[in-house]
């Protein structure tokens, strides 16, 4: 979760995550893959971060909150059937159907989720899956085709619990050498029939996944830990750093190195907002 006044990006990044923006203040304009959209004050939006985007520009005044949506929580959302595929293509949701209540609750959220009480999080969380589920009640857009979506009513598509089963497995042992066979006897399902029912469902293969967690993580260690490269290739559960460094440099298009030495020399992060606000912003 967070709450803040970002800084500008001076390159794409990416995480293995949906992203859940919503703009208390300013705009901020993102160069996603595929498209470009701004978002406006009042704007909630979710994209699968999977995929590079960057927020290249912004108003001075911008505060956005939100937070990183694991896939294993997407994939329980009750959403139409349509967005979950959508999003994970590129796509990027939007709704402007919004109240004065959100930028309360963001703010409230990203508090609680930063508090060190495992119930207050829990809480954030819940709310913040409710508040996401809610946006079928409203018009929205899947940018770049702008025309709104109304909710079609009827009987909810639920995601395979199939691939929450997947994608839980690969959250806790993505740094181990795994494989389809071992995902499959965790989800209780044929190792063609995973690979099958999550790429249907994502648009990756089960290795895209495992990968993508894997950079993921290196990517976070990069920024925030002195560790070695090597190290961190074998943390993240690479088995060489030739293999490290191929990867990589395919989703960034630079090496680890040079991530390093670019994110570190970019201006630092203006301090969050550490308090809900009394009333909606202005």
């Amino acid at each position: 979760m967070f709450h803040t006044s970002p800084a500008i990006m001076r390159a794409p990044h990416w995480h293995a995550q949906v992203e859940v923006n919503y703009i208390s203040r300013g705009w901020a304009h993102y160069n996603m893959s595929g498209h470009e959209v701004t978002f406006t004050e009042g704007d909630l939006a979710l994209f699968w971060g999977g995929l590079p985007h960057w927020l290249d520009d912004a108003s001075d005044d911008l505060i956005y909150a939100g937070g990183h949506l694991p896939l294993v929580h997407f994939f329980r959302l009750r959403l139409p059937s349509d967005v979950q595929a959508r999003l994970m293509q590129g796509a990027t949701l939007v709704t402007q159907a919004t109240d004065g209540a959100d930028p309360i609750n963001f703010a409230r959220w990203h508090l609680y989720t930063r508090s060190g009480d495992p119930m207050k999080a829990s809480l954030a969380v819940d709310e913040l899956l409710l508040r996401i589920e809610r946006i079928r009640f409203s018009p929205y857009s899947l940018l770049p085709d702008s025309r709104p979506v109304a909710d079609a009513g009827g009987l909810d598509h639920h995601a395979s619990p199939i691939v929450v089963r997947i994608c839980e497995y690969i959250a806790d042992n993505f740094r181990e050498d795994i494989d389809s066979v071992d995902i499959a006897v965790a989800a209780d399902v044929h190792p063609k029939y995973a690979m099958t029912v999550f790429k249907k469902s994502t648009g990756m293969t089960l290795n895209d996944y495992i990968n993508l967690m894997r950079l993921s993580y290196a990517q976070a260690m990069l920024m925030h830990d002195d560790a070695s490269v090597l190290a961190i290739a074998m943390e993240s559960g690479f088995g060489s750093l030739s293999a490290f460094n191929k990867s990589f440099r395919k989703v960034a298009g630079m090496s680890p190195s040079d991530f390093r030495r670019d994110v570190r020399g970019r201006p630092a992060v203006q301090m969050a907002v550490q308090s809900a606000p009394d009333r909606p912003y202005n």
